[in-house]
This record gives C-alpha cells, sequence and structure tokens, in this order.
C-alpha cells in the first residue's frame, strides 16, 4: 500500500490561502461606501379612523350579567 505524500500539502494550503484572500480583498474593494450616512426624514401621515372620534366601551368577560 503507497503511503501519502505530505510534502506539497504546505505549499498548496499557503496558496490557496493567499489566493482567497487577495480574490476577497478585490470584492470588497469594489464596493462603495456611504462617508456619511444620514437618516431620510420620514413624513408621519396621522390616520383618522371612525372610531377614534366616538367614545367606546369595552366588555370584559367578566363584568356581562350573569344569565
Amino acid at each position: 500500500m503507497p503511503q501519502l505524500n505530505t510534502s506539497t500539502w504546505f505549499i498548496t494550503i499557503t496558496s490557496m490561502i493567499l489566493t482567497l484572500y487577495i480574490i476577497f480583498q478585490l470584492k470588497i474593494s469594489k464596493h462603495h461606501y456611504y462617508l456619511n450616512p444620514e437618516p431620510t426624514p420620514t413624513k408621519s401621515h396621522k390616520h383618522t379612523t371612525p372610531w377614534e372620534v366616538k367614545w367606546t366601551k369595552i366588555y370584559l368577560p367578566l363584568s356581562l350579567p350573569l344569565h
């Protein structure tokens, strides 16, 4: 049974890590980031609903009359 030759593993793994690092650096450098991000002001719109004008009573189950 032949033995596994591991003499080239170090250079293979090192070159792979270096290549991945370079590829990621190139991909990241193509992104454009905003220098000073500012929130955009949003206009709040008040919705009027019919039940906001009237007085309503909430009936709890315990406050109902017994039958």
